[in-house]
């Protein structure tokens, strides 16, 4: 496209923006002109033989040399104009899309969940306090509506490797036995899967916890405890802070546990955990 700017037909007020610039005739066309075009708008480059200039200058006329004239034409009289931007712009917008999916993160995201899950009912255990004597009855079902989570519970131990034993479905999450029952004073350990190469797991979506929401485990006498997220961290699994998750604590906490982070098609497995830290809060009152 000429960089310099156009000049105006003898008589027009100016090169573009006006009514006579706006509209072509047929004769233009019957000439040969050519289109132009840029992001916004087109141009149309009009051949049209060449008038004497009265500055002397012979560096622009010459016998036979044509002059170029653009003039804006209405981007709707040209609809497939139109629809070649339109399919430029589509076409852009999906290269970037597909630049930001294929660096290695997982092919399936969670979404957070339209309709919350049931909250459980059952007795509150109220939380532990310096006179409570009676321990939490071993948990046996969890339940997160934030997430809409509803599973069983089993029971977890550690592998010969010394590692927390994985539960062996994606369905259901395990509470870890070498861990304090949910609801006494220590950090609990629940873990959960992910997804597989079926589909989503039972903590797909736990990392989309927020502080506040709350977290629902049913003790085997039918107590239900209660817990609020406090936070949800996400920690390399090179470098996974054993003392602060399994450590003591001086409340009743709960820790949910799953795989997070970058998949790792070479190993199979997820780069990192996700951690939601909980503390139980006082049964409401009755």
């Amino acid at each position: 496209m000429p960089t310099g700017k156009a000049s105006p037909a003898p008589g027009a007020p100016g090169a573009l923006g006006t009514a006579s610039a706006l509209e072509t005739s047929e004769t233009d066309e019957s000439h040969g002109s050519t289109w132009i075009f840029e992001t916004f708008g087109i141009f149309k480059a009009v051949s049209t033989p060449e008038i004497p200039r009265t500055d002397g200058d012979s560096r622009h006329a010459g016998p036979g040399r044509p002059r170029i004239r653009l003039s804006r034409t209405r981007l709707f009289r040209r609809p497939w104009a139109l629809a070649a931007l339109t399919a430029g712009l589509i076409a852009a917008v999906i290269g970037v899309v597909g630049l930001v999916t294929s660096r290695g993160h997982p092919a399936i995201v969670p979404r957070p969940v339209v309709k919350l899950g049931v909250v459980p009912s059952g007795a509150a255990v109220a939380a532990p306090g310096p006179s409570a004597s009676q321990p939490a009855a071993p948990p046996v079902a969890l339940s997160i509506p934030a997430i809409d989570v509803r599973t069983t519970l089993i029971r977890l131990g550690v592998t010969a490797q010394g590692t927390l034993q994985a539960p062996s479905s994606t369905s259901v999450a395990g509470w870890y036995t070498g861990s304090p029952r949910p609801g006494d004073i220590g950090s609990s350990i629940i873990a959960g899967h992910i997804d597989s190469y079926l589909g989503p797991g039972v903590f797909f979506r736990l990392r989309l916890l927020r502080p506040g929401n709350l977290v629902y485990v049913r003790e085997a006498d039918g107590r239900v405890a209660i817990f609020r997220v406090n936070s949800v961290r996400m920690y390399p699994k090179d470098h996974f802070p054993t003392t602060t998750v399994y450590g003591p604590s001086p409340d009743a906490e709960l820790r949910l546990i799953t795989c997070g982070g970058v998949f790792d098609r070479a190993t199979g497995s997820y780069l990192s955990n996700v951690v939601a830290y909980t503390t139980e809060v006082a049964a409401p009152a009755q």
